[in-house]
């Protein structure tokens, strides 16, 4: 996208059909439909002759328009799902997760609650108290000044259990989990309020409503296995459709659907509005009414995408943003005890309008010239094909930090669902490839040995290939994340083990192909901010290599173990 922004024709490409599809929405769709005006209705009534759409942006009021006709349908169909409290608008239902009580002369549903903490902003203190009646645990709310009785019931060490106190072991947790045992109990329900949100105590009427949802599809993939990433499955969520509510998947589900009906009444009014009845499908560069109304699809269906992130069992509730916090708050899926519920037909975090909003924004900014394209292929053939040598810039893997196949599965499914008719090669499988992808993985490879050699093996490959095609009067530029150490996590956030870094593998391998370094700049690629970064040893700053080809007959330096370079820094002669 920055190399388009200064004028130059880009060419990405990624094994990942996730990061294809978002290189195609950000370089290779909104070049064929620059300048144009919007095509819909509302706009052709009213439309000025000195009305100008420069760049993406009549292609993002057109997203716009008709998601606002998706929301409009998805409420007609599914709205009675999402009912009001008092006539105030649900930002989002807080449920606790159950467990059966190990004690025999007990069974309850013992509740697994992180924390009881509703907001802790200061002067809107808000928090739950669970009292006991009659063998069953009630959860109430109180405002104002004070704390809950405890912090919550589940930790890293285990739970307890609030009717007879009985300690419950972890283990026990994941054998219920994995025996379809584990339930959830409403805990609260968060309200939009004129001067910010309303906490209530659970409402039997809202539980039951959710208990009814019944979603027409679910994605029943298998989630891979990977466990220094996806905690979750260890409780007994090993697919897809389990990382979901009923409710949630019921809404995912209806407003994929419309996406898809979205399409067919822009493509109607493409052609009332001049475009020509070009059959070319956008896959191929199509630049008629069929492939400008599967563009706008495309956006529909990121913004689809992004609010999964949003309406999975995997959001927890931020107590100090009083908002719905991702699924993807870090990059793993973990064990989530009390999570949100958001409502997509709100006005807050969560909501459709939020998601849709987010990408209108992005397209209408986007450079939108000249051509470019995204395609599909592993590292190694990545610059086979370019009709030119090009200047390559590149983001290489972390070696094993990031579990980006398995872990993009989560978008992949509603991504495949909502667009495999507009990019059939592109969702052509169930789930995403990871046979070839370059990461360091154990579990998928043979054990570390091997996954270490098919990394340093692969990586020199990619290297050998850019050094025989990259353009030989330019430098070619890598961007490196990088940290002194690598920390693993337990599914609490806490140290576990301190790993060794790929950086010493991945320049050993730059060197050997027949690169060398000549400068390094530091780059500030992350937020300080995020909850991953925020008292951890979390990427930060990114290592940006600016490499040349070494002269023919010059001798290779020593291997040696690099720490992180700072720059702007020039070797010397």
């Amino acid at each position: 996208m920055e190399a388009q922004r200064l004028g130059l024709r880009a060419y990405a490409s990624d094994l990942n059909p996730v990061a294809v599809l978002i290189n195609k929405a950000l370089v290779e769709v909104p070049p064929l439909f620059a300048d144009l005006p919007p095509v819909n209705p509302e706009y052709r009534s009213k439309r000025q002759p000195t009305d100008r759409f420069p760049r993406a942006k009549g292609l993002a009021e057109d997203v716009r328009f008709y998601g606002r006709w998706v929301r409009e349908e998805a409420w007609r169909r599914i709205g009675a799902y999402y009912p009001t409290l008092n006539g105030k608008t649900v930002i989002a239902w807080l449920w606790a997760r159950t467990v059966p009580c190990p004690n025999p002369a007990c069974r309850a549903d013992a509740p697994l609650v992180r924390s009881f903490w509703l907001s802790k902003k200061r002067g809107k203190g808000a928090y739950v108290v669970p009292e006991v009646e009659g063998g069953r645990v009630v959860f109430r709310v109180k405002t104002g000044a004070g704390a809950p009785p405890r912090e919550g019931t589940v930790d890293r060490r285990g739970a307890q259990c609030l009717v007879c106190g009985t300690p419950i072991p972890l283990e026990h947790v994941r054998k219920e989990g994995q025996a379809g045992r584990l339930g959830a109990r409403l805990m609260a329900i968060v309200t939009e309020e004129p001067g910010g949100r309303g906490y209530h105590a659970p409402d039997p009427e809202h539980e039951e409503t959710a208990k009814r949802a019944v979603p027409p599809w679910r994605p029943t993939t298998r989630l891979v296995h990977d466990p220094r990433n996806i905690w979750c499955a260890q409780y007994g969520l090993t697919t897809h459709a389990d990382l979901f509510t009923p409710r949630q998947l019921l809404a995912l589900a209806t407003f994929s659907d419309l996406v898809a009906q979205a399409r067919e009444r822009v493509y109607q009014d493409a052609l009332e509005a001049g475009l020509p009845d070009d059959p070319t499908p956008l896959a191929e560069g199509g630049r008629g009414a069929r492939a400008y109304a599967e563009a706008v699809g495309v956006y529909l269906a990121v913004a689809v995408d992004r609010l999964a992130d949003y309406h999975s069992a995997l959001c927890s509730w931020h107590t100090t943003g009083e908002k719905v916090r991702n699924t993807f708050s870090r990059q793993a899926l973990p064990m989530v005890w009390d999570f949100a519920e958001a409502n997509p037909f709100s006005e807050s975090t969560g909501s459709w309008e939020n998601m849709l909003e987010w990408v209108a924004k992005a397209l209408e900014t986007l450079p939108a010239r000249p051509l470019g394209q995204a395609r599909q292929v592993n590292a190694v053939e990545a610059v086979n094909g370019v009709p030119a040598p090009p200047l390559i810039s590149t983001d290489p893997p972390y070696y094993d930090n990031i579990s980006y196949a398995a872990l993009s599965d989560f978008f992949y499914v509603w991504l495949r669902r909502t667009l495999r008719d507009t990019y059939p090669d592109l969702f052509r499988t169930l789930l995403t490839p990871k046979e070839e992808e370059l990461i360091v993985d154990p579990h998928r490879q043979g054990g570390p040995d091997a996954a270490r050699r098919h990394f340093e093996e692969g990586m020199r490959r990619v290297f050998r290939n850019l050094r025989a095609r990259a353009h030989p009067d330019y430098p070619l530029t890598l961007y490196y994340a990088f940290k002194q150490q690598e920390v693993e996590e337990d599914e609490e956030g806490a140290t576990e083990a301190v790993a060794s870094t790929g950086w010493e593998t991945f320049l050993q391998g730059l060197v050997e192909e027949g690169f060398q370094v000549v400068a390094t700049w530091p780059m500030r690629t992350e937020l300080l901010n995020r909850p991953r970064g925020q008292g951890s040893n979390a990427l930060a700053s990114s290592i940006v290599l600016v490499c040349r080809p070494r002269p023919k007959g010059a001798p290779a330096p020593p291997a040696r173990t690099s720490s992180a370079p700072s720059g702007p820094s020039y070797p010397r002669p």
